[in-house]
């Protein structure tokens, strides 16, 4: 499920703030999300990968979600907040959601904040859970894992130039920085969430913050996570939290990503799940029968070359509607962009095959040439995603169609009998990573 949400309210903090919060799931413990850096309670449910972590935290807690003063959908400030008025805003979403007492779950920059709500309001925390956060972020004497804040203060300076592009995606999550669908989603969180301006000031705020003093002073149960290469908040931080706060439990886990949600999120949750409940669901996945057609744009480098940044940039961005629009037109499902191609899921493969005979026509008024794969076969929806053998199926046959080609498996032969589509054999073929030879079959 990927949209705006369950529906957002405003919280009133005691000192007149107005905090943007919403609340769904309806699981027997309260759960207060803690943001990050940065955060849009309402953008977030565009992204399946967060989309896909929440419903999974709803299904077994009530979840209070909000943004933080000064970001999101929450009041800008006069000035920076302090940690003490940070914590007015968990005070306020948990009042105004009538929660007496909640699990906090923090991340990153959150961690500070919610480490202190414990430390400072026992009688109304249940657990911490915590995920790449630190006690401190700066060096000290005292402190020789933190960062010289010269160099945190000129990494911040280099991000405002281009703030709203979604610069630093490689930085905070380096296994989807490729990925053009996920570096707009990024640019467009930093535009919603922060104005230039604003973000260097919230980012220089952070660098200030020292909880090292609340550590022992938390007694709420604990669980500290962070992955082994974290490359915005590295791992020691997360193992002096753990080791300072009484009988915490910490896990690591592997990968190189700040965001939680973009590598082994389900991993995640489950350590969440079970900390929490004291069980870890286990659902059957959810599977189904798709016809999948995967296509890409011939010798899509050489045409970027040729064009230039700004010309092949505009080209993709016709490329992207015309599909759209195709897939649209037959009835099918947009999974996601890939560069310079598509992955659309169909109902029925007569549909499929019949959009991508259309995208590869409508390829002549771009001045290039697209090939399209059409496979039907069992898929797993991961929120708005799709996975399993049926899309790598798909997506192999692509890559062996030529230039202007659709090419499909026997099975959605078999399956459009009768459909007036007609087929050339292709021959039989050996599939990259898929065990045994496929007869695929050219559409006429």
């Amino acid at each position: 499920m990927v949209g705006t949400g369950p529906g957002t309210r405003y919280a009133k903090a005691d000192d007149g703030t107005h905090i943007a919060y919403q609340v769904f799931g309806d699981g027997p413990i309260d759960l207060v999300v803690v943001p990050g850096f940065i955060s849009h309670v309402e953008q977030m449910w565009e992204d399946p990968g967060i989309a896909g972590a929440l419903h999974r935290l709803g299904a077994f807690a009530r979840v209070i979600v909000f943004d933080k003063r000064g970001t999101g959908m929450s009041d800008r400030t006069e000035r920076l907040p302090d940690i003490d008025r940070r914590m007015l805003d968990i005070e306020a979403v948990t009042r105004a959601a009538d929660s007496k007492q909640a699990a906090l779950f923090a991340i990153s920059e959150g961690g500070p904040m919610a480490i202190l709500f414990a430390a400072a309001h026992p009688e109304r925390t249940s657990a911490l859970v915590l995920w790449g956060t630190y006690a401190r972020m700066t060096v000290a004497a005292d402190y020789p894992l933190g960062i010289p804040a010269e160099r945190l203060y000129q990494s911040a300076e280099r991000l405002e130039p281009e703030w709203g592009t979604g610069v630093g995606l490689g930085a905070w999550a380096p296994s989807v920085a490729k990925q053009p669908e996920a570096r707009e989603r990024f640019a467009r969180l930093q535009r919603l969430a922060a104005s230039p301006g604003a973000a260097m000031a919230l980012l220089s705020s952070y660098m200030d913050i020292d909880v090292r003093a609340a550590l022992p002073l938390v007694h709420a149960p604990t669980l500290v996570l962070h992955r082994t290469n974290d490359r915005m908040v590295h791992a020691e931080h997360g193992r002096y939290v753990a080791e300072r706060i009484k009988d915490a439990r910490y896990v690591e886990f592997e990968g190189t990503d700040h965001f939680f949600w973009t590598e082994d999120a389900d991993a995640i949750v489950d350590e969440i799940e079970e900390f929490l409940t004291g069980t870890r669901s286990i659902g059957e996945p959810d599977r189904v029968l798709a016809t999948v057609l995967f296509t890409d744009i011939v010798d899509s480098t050489g045409h970027a070359a040729r064009l230039g940044d700004r010309r092949w940039r505009g080209l993709l961005d016709q490329h992207d509607a015309m599909c759209q629009r195709q897939v649209e037109r037959h009835g099918g499902r947009l999974v996601k962009l890939t560069g310079d191609g598509i992955l659309a899921t169909f109902d029925g493969p007569a549909r499929g095959v019949r959009c991508a005979q259309a995208i590869t026509a409508g390829a002549n008024g771009l001045d290039v040439d697209i090939r399209a794969g059409v496979h039907i076969g069992e898929v797993e929806r991961r929120g708005a995603d799709v996975a399993g053998l049926g899309v790598h199926l798909a997506q192999r046959v692509s890559g062996l169609a030529g230039a202007g080609e659709v090419l499909v498996s026997r099975t959605v032969v078999d399956l459009v009998v009768g459909s007036g589509l007609e087929f050339a054999d292709a021959g039989e073929h050996t599939l990259k990573g898929v065990p045994g030879n496929w007869q695929l079959f050219a559409v006429r």
